[in-house]
């Protein structure tokens, strides 16, 4: 499974069309998360200013007809998908809990 960390309202802009968001056109690919740790930090270090819910979504990588490519730097490799996200390879939908200086803390399921 990968792990993907989004706004709410990103996420739901185009519900009838494969997630695509902005870094496929900026750099051609989707960025992704190989743990919950990974997914936690990213969301504490990218989007703690974030207005609204901060989600993880949480992805087959069997389900998606984009390519995953393991890539970084030494130990820090990052799956990165080369493609849109089919809604249908997003298995769950998890909410970023945040404190009040809006650190991410923990991962729950989507009511």
């Amino acid at each position: 499974m990968l792990l993907h960390v989004v706004p709410l309202d990103e996420w739901s802009a185009d519900p009838g069309l494969p997630y695509a968001p902005a870094s496929l056109a900026a750099e051609g690919f989707v960025h992704c998360s190989p743990d919950e740790a990974a997914a936690l930090a990213i969301a504490d270090a990218r989007f703690r200013d974030a207005a609204g819910p901060l989600l993880v979504l949480v992805i087959d990588e069997s389900r998606l007809t984009g390519e995953v490519r393991w890539e970084g730097t030494g130990d820090a490799l990052f799956p990165h998908v080369y493609g849109a996200i089919e809604r249908s390879a997003v298995t769950a939908v998890l909410e970023v809990r945040r404190d009040a200086d809006g650190r991410a803390r923990e991962l729950t399921p989507r009511a």
